[in-house]
Order: structure tokens, then C-alpha cells, then sequence
């Protein structure tokens, strides 16, 4: 699905403001039509953010079921005859939208865009409204999991991730125009001959027949370095600039529908960004050469936006992952917004791009958290319809996404339940889907220490090896001398399955400013010495390509129970971003590393 953009032939608005708002728990807003008119004793909310904690007490925090929103907007006078598009870039977790009383479309999946083509609804230089119904109920089958609760208090939501559940239309909501006669999807791969970068493509158009199709590649100064026609070929570049972590260098290409008589129809602007990635034993390899992933698992989670995307955000979150000297970082554990991808893609940052599969695992849940206990994989639980939803998260990732040049490793799952038979067919069609979809990169999976080497069932299903780990804090708390010790055993292990490896986890939960003589946990001279001994075991394993530290920054996590203090604070930032003492450790060793 292509991002909206503006281009001589498209023109994109977007409807992001103050919207009107309902919190609908009784569900009463489908039967009473709110979608026909305006919402009765509607508040203000802004678009794009989480309602959860920018209205105050727990009827907002707490909300379980649909909450209402509603804007009036005017279809741009010029877009007279051609084709108007709504899209939704995130709900979460499923949304149900209408045009002036009139369904559009509906979607399941709270971290990927959809859109309907309204033009047969809308008048272009009249006003329409947009009502959207967005739910936040997760069952055992959709992506993530969850149950929903009846308690005297009304329901609860429970699910099994160790972050906040945070609702809402998170992202960019746009009208847009195109040509009736348009391009609608382009796939960009490609590939180095020498010097010579490579870029492979396939156009699809829809509407009218009667065109071709131009692809012009220019360089970063807008210089034409190749062209060529056809709905799919491959463009050829003399001693190609190629992106690079830390060199987010990028082509332009535009692809032309033309008519016979040479008139463009449409265009679209395609970011290319020439580079290949390949596993090779225990190395991981962009553009032939050896790379260590330096960096984090992040959330979008920021005061009061909660999930809601904001470029501010994103740019001084990007800039004191420069400043510590990170290279690299995992989409925990879901798909961000696009806005982030396109800023890595420029600067030459790497991604590891992970879908909402998070929470499959019954012994996360009822072991380490305390609830109740229930079988992972059944007829009752994660099931047949589950792994349906599954898939389309992959699907719809895939489709996204694949154009990214910072995208370097699709994450199918985080921290899945992987050593039993009934986790192997479960997953099993899911690596060979994912493999379909893209052929190009590495496919791979997070593995629980619940799964240790030896008892995993997926582990040979992935190319790379992505292991989170806890030695230190959830297990020898306190002892990081035998917690070395195991650590290394462990990973010694992994290391003889000859694959590249991973750590897409490691970290401490750290009280920002309590301090101990000698290290104790809960205290930054603890974090600090957590990592450093982590970083022992990883120099001492030639088959570990990357460390990902857990977390960026602390984020909100569920509020039931005890296990967390105000959240998560695993961060080596607070949650409005100050840096702890690991940051400065961390800095001292990755930028060592980058000079």
C-alpha cells in the first residue's frame, strides 16, 4: 500500500486536529446510529494520540470497548474528477469508519494503515463528515492476544504484553486524490554488480489499460542516472552511491503512468536505496561487509500521547540514538509509523521490523506474571483463527514496509511459546509465508529464555538467532558473577548452531537517581554493571552480530499487580528522556566502537 505524497498528478490533506470524541463501554453507539450525525455530548480529542491518558481518571485509562470519534471536513474544490481516498494509518485495535452516515470500510490490526476510495460518496469544494469507531478489545484471536474480563467493576481487559494497552487513532488520518488511471503499488529490490547497483522493480497501475509505464532514477542532487519502461525491469547505476548504516543515501525514482499521446496520467515518487543484505554462517552482511546492530527495543510511548506518533518526539528520540552511538534498533513489538521508517531510511539507520505478535506465550503469562493459567496453543486459545490473523500482520507488514532500505530482518513474533510440537505448527506456515511475501530478507523470531538452546522448535526455521535475556535480573538478581557464568554457557551453545545471533533483549530495571555504594539492583550503578558484565559475554562469542539493549527509555506498562513500579523502567532514558547512567557507559562503549 502506497504512503500518500504530493506529486503534479496527487495532492494528500490531512484531517489530524481536534476531533469529537465518546467513550462508548455500554456499546451503545452502533445501535443509537452515532455514525449518522454528531456525537451527543461529545468532548474534544486530539488526532493522532491515545485518549488513555489525555483525559483524566480511570473511566479513560481503563475503557474497555468502542470509543467514537468524529471531524467534518472539506473535499478540496480541485479535485474535481478525480479519485478520492480516506485513510486510517493505525486503530487500535480495530476500526469501523463512515462517510456522512455511509459505512466505508472496517479493519482489523491496530499498527497498519487501510484506506476506501469515497468518491462516489463526496463532492469535491462540499464538506463531509468522518466518523470512525475504534475498539480496543483484544481476544485469543487476534494479534496481540488478550481476554476480556467481567468483574463487579465491569470489564476488564487483560492480555498478556508488558506494556500499556493504549488505544486510539495513533497516526495520520488523510484524504487523498489520485488520477482514476493510477499506479497502486510498487516493489523496489535491489542488488550490487561490482560497482554497479542494480535496482529491480514491478509496477502495478490500476484503471484504464491504455498506458505505460516510465521510471526515471535520479541521484540524491536530482541528477537522471538511469530510465527505462515497462510495468517491471531493472535500472542500472555506474559506481552506485549505496545506503549504508550511517549513510542514509537514496535515489529518486519516479514512476510515470504515460498515455499514448505522451501525456503523464500519474506519478509517484519512489525512495530507493541501493544496498543487499545477506547471512553468511554467523555473520550478518550489508552490502558485503560485517555489521554489529547497535542499539535498542523501543516503544512509541511518550507523556500523555502515549502511542500517538509525534515527529518531535521522533526526531530527539533519533538524535539521542546518535548521541549514545546506536546504530540500529527493533520495532518492539509492532509496526511504528511510517514516519519513523522514512526518517531511518534517511539517515541511515537500521531496522529490525517486527509485527504485534506478541503475548503468545502461557508461560510468560501465568508463570512470571502471576495470572491465570492457560494452555498456550488449543482450540480454546491461540488457534487456527488466530494464526489466520497472524499471517495477515505479516501480510500487511510485508506490504508496508518492503521498500524500506533501512528494513534489514522481518521479527514474526516476540517472545512466542517455541518448545513445544503444537508452537512448530503454528509457526511453521508463518516463516514460509513470510519468505514468500520477500525472498530478500532474513526471517526470524525472538526467543524467550523459557526456550533455552536445545529446547527450541523454531530456532531452525529463522536465519538469524534473536535472543532476549536475563541473567542478572530475572534470574541470579543480584549475582552477576554466577550470572556470567550461565550467561556464557548459554550462549556458547547458541553459538554452535552456526547462525548469526542477536540480543534483542538484555536490561535492568533502575530507579533514575538511587545510587549504592556497591551495586544493588534497582540502582544505576546496578544497570550499569549488568551491562557491562553482558557485554563480557557478548565480546567472547564471535557469533553474536548485534546488542539491543531493553529499553530506549522507560515506558507505561498494564497497572495491575506489583511486578512494575510506575511502568517499566528498564530504560537507559527516563520517560521524558533523561539519561541515566547507563546511557553515558553505553555512549563510552558505542561510540569507541563507531570511531
Amino acid at each position: 500500500m502506497l504512503r500518500p505524497q504530493d506529486t503534479p498528478t496527487r495532492e494528500r490533506r490531512s484531517l489530524a486536529g481536534l476531533w469529537d470524541f465518546r467513550l462508548d463501554a455500554a456499546g451503545e453507539g452502533l445501535s443509537s446510529g452515532w455514525y449518522e450525525g454528531p456525537l451527543p455530548e461529545a468532548q474534544a480529542m486530539p488526532v493522532p494520540a491515545s485518549y488513555n491518558d489525555v483525559l483524566v481518571g480511570t473511566h479513560s485509562r481503563d475503557h474497555v470497548g468502542d470509543a467514537w470519534y468524529r471531524t467534518t471536513a472539506f473535499v478540496p474544490r480541485g479535485w474535481a474528477g478525480q479519485r478520492v481516498v480516506l485513510r486510517v494509518d493505525s486503530a487500535t485495535h480495530a476500526a469501523t469508519v463512515w462517510v456522512d452516515g455511509t459505512e466505508v470500510m472496517s479493519h482489523s490490526g491496530g499498527y497498519t494503515p487501510f484506506e476506501a476510495d469515497i468518491t462516489d460518496l463526496v463532492t469535491p469544494g462540499e464538506q463531509i463528515a468522518v466518523t470512525v469507531v475504534v475498539n480496543n478489545e483484544l481476544s485469543f484471536q487476534t494479534i496481540p492476544p488478550g481476554y476480556v474480563e467481567d468483574t463487579p467493576q465491569g470489564r476488564r481487559q487483560r492480555y498478556f504484553h508488558d506494556f500499556y494497552n493504549f488505544a486510539g487513532l495513533h497516526r495520520q488520518v488523510w484524504l487523498y486524490a489520485t488520477p482514476h488511471t493510477h499506479v497502486d503499488d510498487i516493489t523496489v529490490v535491489t542488488d550490487l554488480d561490482g560497482t554497479t547497483g542494480v535496482v529491480h522493480y514491478r509496477v502495478t497501475a490500476a484503471g484504464d489499460d491504455s498506458h505505460d509505464v516510465r521510471v526515471r532514477l535520479r541521484d540524491a542532487e536530482g541528477t537522471e542516472v538511469a530510465r527505462t519502461t515497462g510495468p517491471e525491469g531493472e535500472l542500472r547505476v555506474v559506481d552506485a552511491h549505496l545506503w549504508a548504516p550511517g549513510d542514509g543515501y537514496l535515489y529518486d525514482a519516479a514512476v510515470e503512468l504515460v498515455a499514448p499521446d505522451g501525456a503523464v496520467i500519474d506519478v509517484y515518487h519512489q525512495s530507493v536505496g541501493i544496498r543487499t543484505v545477506e547471512v553468511r554462517g554467523t555473520e550478518f552482511l550489508i552490502n558485503g561487509s560485517p555489521f554489529y546492530f547497535r542499539g535498542f527495543g523501543r516503544h512509541e510511548d511518550t507523556p500523555v500521547r502515549g502511542k500517538g506518533h509525534d515527529d518531535v518526539f521522533l526526531v530527539h528520540d533519533m538524535e539521542l540514538m546518535s548521541w549514545i552511538g546506536a546504530n540500529s534498533f527493533r520495532t518492539s513489538h509492532y509496526p511504528y509509523a511510517e514516519e519513523v521508517y522514512e526518517y531511518a531510511d534517511r539517515h541511515g539507520i537500521v531496522i529490525i521490523d517486527e509485527t504485534p505478535a506478541v503475548g503468545l506465550n502461557m508461560g510468560i503469562a501465568g508463570g512470571i506474571f502471576g495470572g491465570p493459567s492457560f494452555e498456550t496453543f488449543s482450540p480454546e486459545t491461540l488457534n487456527a483463527t488466530t494464526r489466520e490473523a497472524h499471517a495477515q500482520v505479516i501480510r500487511e507488514l510485508v506490504a508496508r514496509d518492503k521498500n524500506h532500505p533501512s528494513v534489514v530482518i522481518w521479527s514474526i513474533a516476540n517472545e512466542p511459546e517455541s518448545h513445544t510440537e503444537a508452537a512448530r505448527e503454528y509457526f511453521e506456515p508463518l516463516f514460509a509465508l513470510a519468505r514468500e511475501l520477500d525472498p530478500t530478507r532474513p526471517v526470524g523470531f525472538v526467543n524467550v529464555m523459557l526456550s533455552p538452546h536445545g529446547t527450541c522448535r523454531l530456532s531452525d526455521l529463522a536465519d538469524v538467532l534473536m535472543l532476549n535475556r536475563y541473567y542478572g535480573w530475572y534470574v541470579q538478581t543480584g549475582d552477576l558473577a554466577n550470572a556470567e557464568t550461565a550467561w556464557r554457557t548459554e550462549l556458547e551453545a547458541w553459538a554452535g548452531d552456526g547462525k548469526p545471533i542477536i540480543i534483542t533483549e538484555y536490561g535492568a530495571d533502575t530507579i533514575a537517581g538511587l545510587h549504592s555504594l556497591t551495586p544493588e539492583p534497582w540502582s544505576e550503578e546496578y544497570q550499569v554493571a549488568y551491562l557491562e558484565m553482558n557485554h563480557r559475554v557478548f565480546d567472547s562469542v564471535d557469533a553474536v552480530v548485534g546488542e539491543h539493549v531493553w529499553n530506549f527509555a522507560d515506558f507505561r506498562t498494564s497497572s495491575g499487580g506489583v511486578f512494575r513500579v510506575d511502568g517499566n523502567k528498564k530504560g537507559v532514558f527516563t520517560y521524558d528522556r533523561r539519561p541515566k547512567a547507563a546511557a553515558h557507559a553505553l555512549r563510552t562503549r558505542w561510540t569507541a566502537e563507531r570511531d
